[in-house]
């Protein structure tokens, strides 16, 4: 029952790991162990263990790191937290992987086998992607996931959101795939598992010829595929009819603020307030689906905002709305600035209280309101828009994927239903202090 609640709740696999795991050096085996279906493999006697940290879970990472090295195992530790700060792993890993770790790995197993692990593995250059580079799921247990078809065409983002770690770890310069290898990729996928694909860019139509050349040579595959874009793909409908006909039945658009003060705010200047309603419509004329994804509480947000959010959502039409708290992510321009001007809500050194936890704790004191005003405004937006009557709705009204959008509408009911409890439950505890 619990593999059958995780594949609902859309767990893919860690698509690093599956790279990391298809680099081939003789004598060495790789497996994948994902802990949110694995118990921890402490009785096997492992030669080496590597461990990819996440910012929003530092210190688990850490405890799992601890437990293999009292054991006399080595562990490699790397991912985003490892590559950002280095100096704050050194000591709970025999050895740091830092930066992306393609053209790096080979090298640890390679040393692995010789006995000679070095302390450090660092990125000079970013990987170079036109380079051929086989993705094997022999590692996996294809039925755990929802799906296993986890595709990447390009690494770094062009903007400069400063909410956002992708360009402070991949940089700003796009790097693309050769488009001939991603559809060799999934047409091997395709023989393997003939579940809905997840292009996992950041934003797959950063680069509109590039995207246009891909999509159109995918759709003789016939297949149904989701990503993440930015809503101007509502303006370009060639590219937009592209995405459909190769398959596109969702996409995830990072709307953030209604305010353009709020969004300039925090150095978003790509998805003009005024354009926003007209784009996702013809998004949803064009057969996909929209998951709206908005920060309430960016620095120039009022309590007038929770209003203009609930009303974009019915206008716009947006199928699945998620409605986030700023999450001050370590190593980001805003938590180095939220931290500048005193309005972090933890200590700026303990990383470990910015963690990922749904949106059911204010991190950061917003700019224009009090805690006592925002949280239950908060509160009281995300009551009205999650409700099972609306949920169905959205639902109804879809383009396509409408089973997936209930089930991602009604687990959002129950979900920001913890998180409003959690938050009243803070705001209670800060009165009392």
């Amino acid at each position: 029952m619990s593999a059958v609640i995780k594949r609902a709740q859309f767990a893919i696999p860690p698509l690093s790991l599956m790279i990391l795991s298809s680099v081939e050096v003789p004598g060495v085996r790789q497996e994948i162990c994902d802990l949110r279906f694995d118990r921890l493999p402490l009785d096997r006697p492992w030669d080496l263990v590597g461990i990819s940290v996440q910012t929003g879970a530092v210190k688990p990472a850490i405890e799992v790191a601890s437990l293999f090295r009292e054991r006399g195992v080595p562990v490699v530790l790397g991912g985003p937290y490892v590559s950002i700060f280095p100096e704050r792993c050194r000591e709970h890993g025999d050895t740091l992987v830092i930066g992306e770790a393609d053209d790096l790995w080979r090298a640890v197993l390679e040393d692995l086998r010789r006995g000679a692990l070095k302390p450090e593995y660092r990125q000079g250059a970013f990987p170079d992607l036109s380079a051929s580079r086989p993705v094997d799921k022999s590692a996996l247990q294809i039925n755990r996931y929802f799906t296993t078809n986890v595709v990447q065409t390009t690494r770094g983002c062009p903007y400069s959101c400063d909410f956002c770690n992708v360009h402070v770890m991949n940089g700003h310069k796009l790097r693309h795939r050769p488009v001939a290898e991603v559809v060799r990729e999934v047409e091997q996928f395709l023989r393997q598992d003939r579940r809905i694909f997840f292009f996992l860019d950041d934003t797959v139509n950063a680069d509109e010829a590039y995207a246009a050349e891909l999509f159109s040579k995918l759709i003789p595959f016939n297949i149904k595929w989701v990503g993440q874009a930015t809503t101007l793909l509502g303006e370009n409908p060639k590219l937009l009819d592209i995405f459909a006909r190769s398959g596109c039945g969702a996409l995830l658009v990072g709307i953030e603020s209604l305010a353009d003060e709020s969004n300039r705010a925090h150095h978003k200047f790509h998805n003009p307030a005024e354009r926003q309603v007209r784009c996702i419509q013809e998004i949803r004329k064009a057969g996909i689906c929209v998951y709206g994804s908005f920060i309430y509480g960016l620095d120039g947000d009022t309590l007038a905002m929770p209003e203009r959010i609930d009303a974009f959502i019915d206008e716009a039409g947006v199928d699945v709305p998620g409605i986030n708290l700023l999450r001050p992510i370590p190593g980001t321009g805003v938590f180095e600035r939220l931290a500048a001007e005193g309005r972090l809500m933890h200590p700026s050194d303990d990383h470990d209280a910015f963690r990922f936890s749904w949106g059911q704790e204010m991190l950061y004191l917003p700019k224009q309101m009090s805690l006592d005003e925002f949280i239950p405004s908060y509160t009281e937006l995300t009551s009205k828009v999650f409700t099972p009557r609306r949920a169905i709705e959205r639902a109804m009204r879809a383009p396509t994927l409408r089973s997936a959008v209930l089930m991602f509408n009604m687990l959002y009911v129950h979900m920001y239903g913890l998180s409003r409890k959690d938050l009243r439950r803070q705001l209670a505890e800060l009165a009392e202090v």
